[in-house]
C-alpha cells in the first residue's frame, strides 16, 4: 500500500439536506451517535494502509477541521505522510453530482506532485461504507486498469442522483449514466487512478476547471482502460436530509451496526470521554442507540441520541435523531424529528415529521 495516496473530496454541497447543512459542510454531518460521515473515507484509507492523505476543504470548514485535527485518531499525524489540509475552490459547480472538480484537484496539484505514489483513491464523504482497498488495488493491478470505479448493484432508481455504471463482460466500463430503471451498478463515488493519469487530465483540461472528474471519464471511456470494481458489502448514499433520516434509522438494525463498525476494520473518530448513559426510574427504551453522557428519564423508541443530550422526565422520543445536548423537557413529544447540536425543547411541546420530510429543529428556532 505504500504505492497508494489518499484524497478525500469534501468542497461539495447538496440543497436537499436544508437546515442540516446551512452552518456546516455535508462532510461534518453527524452520524451514528458519535461519528461524523468524513470518518468514513479517513477509516477506509487508513485500515487500507493508505498513510497519506489529502482532505480537500469546503467553504463552510471550521466544524471539519475542529473534528478531524491533525488527523491523530486515524493514525495520520506523522512525521513522513500523514493528513494534509488542502484548501477547496470557493467558486464553480459543487452540487451533489460535482463531487470531484478540476479546480479543487488543480488548485492542489502540488500535493500530487510531490509524491512518488503510482496510485491515487478518492473518495467523497456522502457514501457510507466500509472497504478494503487493497482488494480494489489488486483488481486494479490485475485488470490493467488507468482507473477502477467501485460500484454496488441495487435495484434501479434506488439512488437517482448516483451515476450508474455498466461494464462489459471483463468488467471494463462502457457508460456512465443517472436515473437508471431497472438493476444497476451504483458508483459509490470511490476511485482509484493512476497519478500519472490524473496529472495529465489536469494538464489537458487545465483551461476546462469547472468540469467534474467524473465528466472527464465519462466522455473518455474508449480511450481509457476504466474497469470497475464490485463491492458487495452494506453501502448508503446519503444525498438529502430524507436519505438521512432513512440512513440513521439502519443503523438500529444490528446486522448493519456489525458490518459498519464492528469488524477488524474499525470506523475512527474524535474521542470524547464521558461518564456513561445515566437513566432514571421513567426511562423506557425500545430498539434505541444511546450515546455516552445522556440522562435519559423517558421514552425512546426506534431512536439515536448523541452524547449528552437530556430526556426529561415523561419526554417521548419516536423515530427521531436528537443530536449532541439536545435538551428535551418533561412531558415533550418529538416523531420523526431531527434535532441539531445544543436544541432544547420546552415542556409541553410537541412536534411531527413524516418519513417522507422529516422535521429538521435548530438553535434558531428552538434555543
Amino acid at each position: 500500500m505504500k504505492r497508494m495516496m489518499g484524497l478525500v473530496a469534501a468542497n461539495y454541497t447538496a440543497e436537499d439536506f436544508g437546515l442540516l447543512t446551512e452552518e456546516r459542510s455535508v462532510a461534518s454531518l453527524p452520524y451514528g451517535g458519535r461519528y461524523r460521515l468524513v470518518d468514513f473515507p479517513l477509516s477506509n484509507m487508513i485500515n487500507s494502509g493508505i498513510n497519506t492523505v489529502g482532505l480537500i476543504t469546503p467553504h463552510l470548514y471550521r466544524s471539519l477541521l475542529d473534528h478531524v485535527g491533525n488527523g491523530k485518531v486515524w493514525a495520520l499525524g506523522r512525521k513522513v505522510g500523514g493528513m494534509f489540509i488542502l484548501p477547496g475552490s470557493t467558486y464553480g459547480m459543487r452540487g451533489a453530482n460535482g463531487k470531484f472538480l478540476l479546480r479543487d484537484l488543480l488548485g492542489n496539484r502540488a500535493y500530487l506532485e510531490r509524491t512518488t505514489r503510482e496510485l491515487v483513491v478518492i473518495m467523497a464523504c456522502n457514501t457510507v461504507f466500509n472497504i478494503d482497498f487493497r482488494d480494489v488495488a489488486a483488481a486494479h493491478e490485475r485488470t490493467g486498469a488507468a482507473v477502477t470505479l467501485v460500484h454496488k448493484p441495487v435495484p434501479g432508481g434506488t439512488f437517482n442522483k448516483h451515476l450508474a455504471i455498466f461494464c462489459d463482460g471483463s468488467g471494463r466500463v462502457t457508460e456512465l449514466r443517472t436515473n437508471v430503471p431497472g438493476q444497476s451498478n451504483l458508483f459509490l463515488d470511490a476511485i482509484v487512478i493512476d497519478r500519472e493519469l490524473l496529472l495529465k487530465i489536469l494538464d489537458w483540461y487545465r483551461n476546462q476547471s469547472y468540469l467534474d472528474l467524473m465528466d472527464v471519464i465519462n466522455e473518455n471511456l474508449d480511450q481509457l482502460a476504466v474497469y470497475g470494481y464490485s463491492f458487495n458489502g452494506y453501502i448508503r448514499c446519503i444525498d438529502s436530509a430524507v436519505d438521512y433520516m432513512a440512513a440513521s434509522m439502519e443503523l438500529l438494525n444490528p446486522a448493519v451496526i456489525q458490518e459498519l463498525f464492528m469488524g477488524e476494520r474499525r470506523i475512527h473518530t474524535k474521542v470524547q470521554d464521558a461518564h456513561p448513559a445515566k437513566y432514571g426510574p421513567n426511562a423506557v427504551m425500545k430498539n434505541a442507540l444511546v450515546a455516552t453522557g445522556c440522562i435519559i428519564d423517558g421514552t425512546v423508541e426506534n431512536s439515536i441520541v448523541f452524547r449528552g443530550c437530556s430526556v426529561g422526565e415523561g419526554a417521548v422520543i419516536r423515530n427521531s435523531i436528537l443530536m449532541p445536548h439536545t435538551v428535551l423537557e418533561k412531558g415533550v413529544a418529538v416523531d420523526r424529528v431531527i434535532c441539531d447540536k445544543f436544541v432544547r425543547i420546552t415542556e409541553g411541546v410537541s412536534l411531527c415529521g413524516t418519513a417522507e420530510k422529516p422535521l429538521i429543529v435548530t438553535r434558531k428556532q428552538y434555543s
